[in-house]
């Protein structure tokens, strides 16, 4: 009897997985991006983490070449995520206020992130696609296929922000996007600021991280963390939906 009920468990769970996974509308590749569009986030220079986020359009229009150059992450409470948030860092700086990941498609956060399937991924999870950062300095350059310098396109990120989190979830810190200088401009006629001086915004934790690190004044020191929630467009929904496909099984078998 138990081996039954263990198996219908791990069969409910499986068909679970499976139609969370079948709900993931795959990320279109981005074959329209304007040759020589860069936009540049750099991180405030305040507390310890320094360093940016550089996004280029690929020479062929497809996708947008990513360097990341991110030091001075604190000695606990990593691997560290990096996102980007589908909104900007608002005036006071809180990173509270960048909302949930870039997600245009509402894939949401559930299932987790495969790597080895990156259309399926969140368009904004870029360490959920390309790694997580697991060094105190950490730099890193790669082709992500799935953003746009595009302001038509859905995946366009730059009007937005990116934001650094402890492994927990806590936004250590943020900043947003801007047109670099010397970079071509969007197509359409779409313009942003250029320059550092609206690049930089400080950064307000939402919760206590797991490391002894300042941001702004406030300080973030060893203990149990309370990790904030991302919202997860939707991902509920395949949440509640496999718990109960597993409830009515384990009550057939009962």
């Amino acid at each position: 009897m138990r081996f039954t009920i263990c198996a219908v468990i791990a069969a409910a769970s499986a068909v679970s997985a499976q139609t969370a996974t079948s709900t993931v509308t795959p990320a279109p590749e981005v074959t329209n991006n304007v040759e020589g569009v860069s936009y540049v986030a750099e991180l405030p220079e305040k507390g310890t983490v320094r360093g940016s986020v550089v996004g280029t359009s690929a020479s062929d229009g497809k996708g947008v070449q990513f360097k990341v150059s991110i030091s001075g992450l604190p000695a606990e409470g990593g691997p560290f995520m990096y996102h980007i948030h589908e909104k900007p860092v608002p005036a006071d700086g809180n990173c509270t206020g960048t909302g949930a990941h870039l997600d245009p498609y509402k894939r949401g956060e559930v299932p987790p992130c495969d790597a080895s399937q990156k259309e399926t991924c969140q368009t904004g999870d870029n360490s959920g696609k390309y790694g997580n950062l697991t060094t105190p300095a950490h730099s890193q350059e790669y082709l992500d296929l799935y953003s746009s310098t595009n302001p038509e396109d859905p995946s366009f990120f730059g009007n937005l922000s990116i934001v650094v989190h402890f492994s927990n979830k806590t936004r250590i810190t943020c900043a947003n996007f801007t047109l670099a200088e010397g970079s071509a401009q969007p197509s359409s006629g779409y313009s942003l600021p250029t320059g550092a001086p609206n690049s930089t915004h400080s950064a307000h934790p939402t919760g206590t991280g797991d490391a002894s690190s300042t941001t702004d004044g406030a300080t973030f020191t060893p203990g149990t963390p309370t990790p904030s929630v991302e919202p997860s467009n939707g991902a509920g929904r395949l949440v509640v939906a496999g718990a109960a496909v597993l409830a009515g099984a384990v009550a057939l078998v009962l």
